[in-house]
């Protein structure tokens, strides 16, 4: 109990200091269902475990299944190498991206500065669910080095921490854009 009361309070202190995971969207996302894990596919388990510290589980089920094949399998590998990987933002409604630009816009001061680091709805892979955010960094540095083997590629190169599903496993992933402005 006492672990579960401080885990909470510690969520609630990093919530208000707005250090909280920032991928995920509003409660009751996904299929609204809770399975007990015993319920839960081997694909389901495991990508639940990718996001640990998500709080909504649509973030993840709402991504390309393909995409969380190759993040899962990518995972693996990663794991018997000694670095671990997680997604730290997935899919994304329409109106928490919406909160994300309006939040950049405050933050660098003009859209054009603020589209180098966070998409519009209108042209964000989160909303599409083809695009996952990795952490921690070493981690998101090995997919970097490594991704190509599962189709995954770093989209921008201003954001170590971005993929996509952007070639088959084991082709040659496009060349990165600048950032987030850039046109594709």
């Amino acid at each position: 109990m006492y672990e579960i009361g401080t885990r909470l309070l510690i969520g609630v202190m990093l919530a208000s200091l707005g250090l909280a995971v920032f991928g995920c969207d509003v409660p009751g996302g996904g299929d609204g269902i809770l399975r007990p894990a015993a319920q839960r596919t081997v694909a389901e388990e495991a990508a639940r475990e990718l996001g640990e510290g998500l709080h909504d589980s649509a973030a993840l089920d709402r991504l390309d299944p393909d995409l969380v094949a190759a993040v899962l399998a990518a995972a693996e590998d990663a794991a018997a190498d000694g670095l671990d990987l997680r997604v730290t933002s997935g899919w994304r409604s329409r109106a928490h991206q919406e909160r994300l630009f309006e939040e950049a816009l405050a933050t660098y001061g003009s859209a054009e500065e603020a589209r180098r680091w966070v998409a519009s709805p209108d042209s964000s892979a989160h909303v599409t669910g083809d695009a996952v955010d990795i952490g921690p960094t070493d981690g998101a540095l090995w997919l970097g080095e490594h991704g190509s083997a599962y189709g995954l590629c770093q989209t921008f190169a201003n954001e170590i921490w971005h993929f996509e599903l952007l070639t088959t496993p084991g082709g040659v992933c496009p060349e990165m854009l600048a950032d987030g402005s850039a046109e594709r």
